[in-house]
């Protein structure tokens, strides 16, 4: 009997130590997801990208690396990501974790898994967004994204979210109507080792986080906007 209590309690105190770094590892993954997202929209090569008018303009990037759709005709979605802000020198801020709900539609037997971009076009999406809790199309307009770096973006341009997805390697312009984005209090504290209001990481008031993933996923969102704005 005392051999299993103590093999129990040995058990317990092995998981409790391994969950830090699970949570930690789940992090890194969905930064290094969203970078390679971003990565492949915005590139030199990726000819069928968001294009340069909307990369060049937008104030915010927000960054779902997969969404998961599940349900018949009506079903739900869920998703976790990260978002960063354009500062007032012209960089963008550490990366702020963030979780979007809402419902779906269509035939999802079996389950659907889609990666999502939105773009934060204008002051009135920017506000919404740091705010860490807003729900899209609900004061909050939006429209799928013009695909193709010489795109005419003239048919959502004034939204203040341009949306896009992923699935199966081919990207599209998408829309998020009435999914409800919130900020990912556990991520957060995971990630800067304490909780941290949303506005104050994306208007770049703490440190970028000291790992590598954080660090990646923000340099590529400054080099893909400053290749932009150069064309």
């Amino acid at each position: 009997m005392r051999k299993s209590i103590a093999a129990l309690t040995i058990g317990l105190f092995a998981a409790a130590a391994s969950a830090p770094a699970i949570a930690q590892d789940k992090a890194d993954n969905e930064l290094n997801e969203s970078t390679q997202i971003m990565q492949e929209l915005t590139g030199p090569q990726a000819t069928a990208g968001i294009p340069d008018a909307v990369l060049k303009d937008a104030k915010c990037i927000a960054v779902i690396p997969k969404m998961l759709k599940a349900g018949f005709v009506v079903g739900g979605q869920h998703g976790s990501g990260v978002a960063t802000c354009r500062m007032a020198n012209g960089h963008w801020s550490p990366p702020a974790p963030f979780s979007l709900s809402g419902a779906s539609f269509g035939a999802q037997i079996g389950g659907e898994e889609m990666g999502y971009v939105m773009m934060v076009m204008n002051q009135n999406g920017l506000q919404a967004l740091e705010s860490g809790h807003f729900k899209v199309g609900a004061g909050v307009d939006a429209a799928a994204g013009p695909v193709g770096r010489t795109a005419d973006a003239s048919g959502g341009w004034k939204a203040s979210i341009l949306s896009y997805s992923r699935s199966k390697g081919a990207y599209a312009g998408a829309t998020l109507q009435g999914a409800e984005l919130n900020q990912d209090h556990k991520a957060t504290d995971q990630l800067y080792g304490q909780m941290v209001p949303f506005t104050s990481i994306l208007d770049g008031q703490v440190h970028m986080p000291d790992q590598g993933p954080a660090r990646e996923f923000v340099h590529t969102i400054n080099k893909s906007v400053e290749r932009a704005s150069n064309q």
